[in-house]
């Protein structure tokens, strides 16, 4: 047949939830995603017996940040662990699941898990974080909501390549920023870009620029599509990249 465009298949993120226990229950997970919109759950895919790579696994997710020896115990003594997925994410509904899934997690550790972090972020908190972030979510301030979720989900800095960058803001429905030549002093413009985007939602274009605040560094924007993982990737992000790049610099 001529003059068919050719079908695009988009696949849309996912928060993939890894959740370790001692002695977890899996029929009371089960109930837990039953009660929860949108969250699947099979215990096929769960296992009653500890998992070497956990350890190395939390470690690569930025556990330094907030875990506490109490929780690398719980890594170390864990012997069941279990995945539970959210519905795909759709733009507009992004922070709704993001929340939904942040809740989740308090009452996960509620019903006994010891350990918990997002296989599409790479990201882990530990518990006492978890819970703080979960209940600064909950207070139902807007703004101090989306500033949680940015906090719970997104993985941030990353450094390779001579770019600092985040992974995660797929979860929240937008594009996921990086930085030029940029170092750790650079994720507060990071921060304060991807928090532009979450709050405000601006309508932006390539050769636009951004600063953080009046007399702040002037960022030159350009999107690009994200090339760095593959389409069917837990972290790639279909919203695309922002990159920022200082005022005035060529392109790179």
């Amino acid at each position: 047949m001529t003059g068919m465009m050719p079908s695009v298949q988009v696949v849309f993120p996912r928060h993939v939830l890894c959740v370790l226990g001692e002695g977890l229950d899996l029929d009371l997970l089960a109930r837990i995603a039953r009660e929860t919109p949108g969250v699947d759950f099979d215990p096929a895919d769960a296992a009653s017996a500890a998992d070497p790579r956990m350890a190395r696994a939390f470690r690569a997710s930025l556990t330094n940040a907030t875990f506490e020896d109490a929780d690398w115990d719980a890594v170390e003594r864990h012997d069941t662990v279990a995945y539970l997925l959210s519905e795909p994410v759709r733009r507009a509904a992004a922070a709704d699941v993001a929340a939904r899934m942040l809740a989740l997690v308090a009452r996960l550790f509620e019903a006994g898990a010891t350990a918990v972090k997002n296989e599409s972020s790479g990201l882990t908190h530990g518990r006492a974080r978890w819970l703080e972030l979960a209940s600064t979510a909950a207070e139902g301030n807007p703004d101090r909501r989306i500033v949680a979720l940015y906090r719970a989900w997104v993985k941030r800095p990353i450094q390779h390549d001579h770019l600092v960058y985040s992974c995660g803001l797929h979860l929240l429905g937008v594009p996921d920023v990086e930085v030029a030549g940029g170092t750790v002093d650079d994720v507060p413009a990071m921060d304060a870009f991807a928090g532009y985007l979450l709050l405000e939602r601006p309508a932006l274009y390539s050769g636009d620029t951004f600063r953080a605040e009046p007399g702040a560094k002037r960022w030159t924007v350009e999107h690009r599509a994200d090339d760095r993982y593959p389409g069917d990737d837990f972290f790639h992000n279909p919203f695309g990249i922002w990159r920022l790049s200082p005022w005035g610099a060529a392109s790179r």
